[in-house]
């Protein structure tokens, strides 16, 4: 049975997302991807019937990425500066409006000591900082000191899980960061492709931006 086209949704609200090109995946019901345009996509429905609707359309304008509300990318968003500039050894990612505004800054800071990673901050105007730190240092320290109970407990049973594995070490899955705002979790991202906003607060294209430019 033929399925009904996927449809774009309103970026403003917008929970869950990815960046990707695919528009239906293969499920236990559906044999074939649908490749779609390279866009913000937002997952729906169940499992069996997944599709990824997108709500902002990626492309470029000069060495700036872009964000459009339509698929003939007409209609601008957002532009994302994607390279940044230095700024005291922080690397600084301005992300602008339709009409050039300033709606708010990615910044990249580097970690104080090794072997720690680089954290984030988004700021946004008329908001408190949001920073983004790897979730097993995130928070205060009767939650650090849990989360390393727990991982110590996971950490053995991956190892043994991998014991025989083909190949050897197992490629590294990507980090878990929580964004947290006034010590509370606004948002959290798994890698540089999916993102959870929690907080209705958040500018949208500023959770993009982050997706866009990459945790690297």
């Amino acid at each position: 049975m033929e399925e009904p086209p996927v449809l774009p949704v309103g970026w403003e609200r917008v929970r869950d997302f990815v960046i990707g090109d695919t528009e239906r995946p293969v499920t236990a019901k559906r044999t074939a991807r649908t490749p779609g345009q390279l866009a913000v996509r937002v997952p729906r429905n169940g499992k069996e019937r997944r599709v990824f609707a997108p709500c902002a359309f990626v492309g470029r304008e000069g060495e700036r990425v872009a964000l459009y509300e339509d698929a003939a990318c007409r209609l601008l968003l957002c532009l994302v500066d994607g390279r940044g500039r230095e700024v005291d050894d922080e690397r600084h990612h301005e992300v602008h409006d339709a009409q050039g505004r300033i709606i708010g800054t990615l910044r990249r800071i580097p970690p104080r000591t090794r072997p720690f990673k680089h954290s984030w901050r988004i700021d946004q105007p008329g908001r408190p900082p949001i920073l983004g730190r790897n979730q097993w240092v995130s928070g205060d320290a009767r939650e650090i000191a849990a989360r390393v109970v727990e991982r110590s407990l996971f950490g053995a049973l991956d190892a043994l899980a991998s014991l025989g594995a083909e190949g050897g070490d197992q490629p590294a899955k990507p980090r878990t960061l929580e964004w947290r705002a006034e010590e509370k979790v606004v948002m959290v991202s798994e890698g540089s492709e999916k993102v959870t906003v929690k907080a209705d607060w958040i500018d949208r294209r500023l959770a993009f931006a982050f997706a866009l430019v990459g945790d690297r």
